[in-house]
Formats: structure tokens, sequence, C-alpha cells
């Protein structure tokens, strides 16, 4: 019987000492947090803030909406492809490959991969990229959203 108020007690301070651990120092007064890995997904995007990062000039002095038209369903010639209506996810990670290289274009390489090495994209820009060109409506559809 008096093994189990033991047990607790080492139970308790087992936990105790483990959360001591873990904590951290508060940051000095007037430090920003950052943190070292934030995790964005396809659908943390904000449509707002997409539409007016869509029409900003990035580094290269374009936008999206330059070649890709504004909504991304106008684009200015055959070879840019219509990009409003399409499925966000499939424009984040689409975003993400040129950003790591593993998709490949002249013009979409540069300007990601640009982009985020003068800081002025990261992963955050991207998902609100997707939700806003993805929100438009599009000539683009499948069996679910025919058109």
């Amino acid at each position: 019987m008096t093994k189990r108020p033991l047990a607790i007690a080492t139970t308790c301070a087992l936990f105790l000492g483990l959360a001591a651990c873990g904590k951290s120092e508060p940051a000095a007064e007037g430090a920003a947090h950052k943190p070292v890995h934030q995790h964005v997904s396809a659908y943390d995007g904000d449509i707002a803030r997409g539409e007016k990062l869509a029409a900003t000039k990035l580094p290269s002095g374009q936008s999206c909406v330059d070649c890709h038209g504004a909504g991304g369903v106008k684009p200015i010639d055959a070879a840019t492809p219509v990009i409003g209506g399409q499925y966000q996810d499939y424009l984040f990670h689409s975003l993400q490959q040129y950003r790591d290289g593993k998709r490949d274009h002249a013009l979409m390489t540069m300007q990601i991969k640009g982009a985020f090495e003068a800081g002025t994209l990261d992963n955050q820009g991207l998902a609100d990229l997707s939700a806003y060109f993805a929100k438009q409506d599009g000539p683009l559809g499948d069996m679910a959203r025919s058109k």
C-alpha cells in the first residue's frame, strides 16, 4: 500500500523536472521571436493577402498578374498557363517545386527562387497566392466542377 504514493510522488517529480528542463528564458526586450521551422500547408493561405501579393512586383520587377493576368485567368500569351480556379494544393506545391528547383521553368524558377532569396516571399506567401488564385472563377474544370 505504501508503494503507490511513492510511485505517484516519483512520477510527479519526474514530470516537474522535465517541465523545468523544457522552459526557455524570455526573449530580450524588443527582440523578435522567429520560429526555427514554420509549417505552412496549402490551405493556410489568406485570399486578401494573396490578391495583394499577386500584384506586388517581385525583385525581378514583375508580378504574378503581369504574366498570368488579373485573377490568373487572362495570361499574356498561349504559353503562359491559366492558374485562376486551379486546385489550391496543386498551385502551392508547384510554387514550392519552383523554389526548390524540382520544377524548372526559365521565368518561374527565377521569379520564385529570387523572391525567396531576397526575403520578399516565404511559405506563407506561397499559401496566400495559392488561396487567391484557387478562389478565382477561371475556365478550368473537371468532373467535380465542370464548366
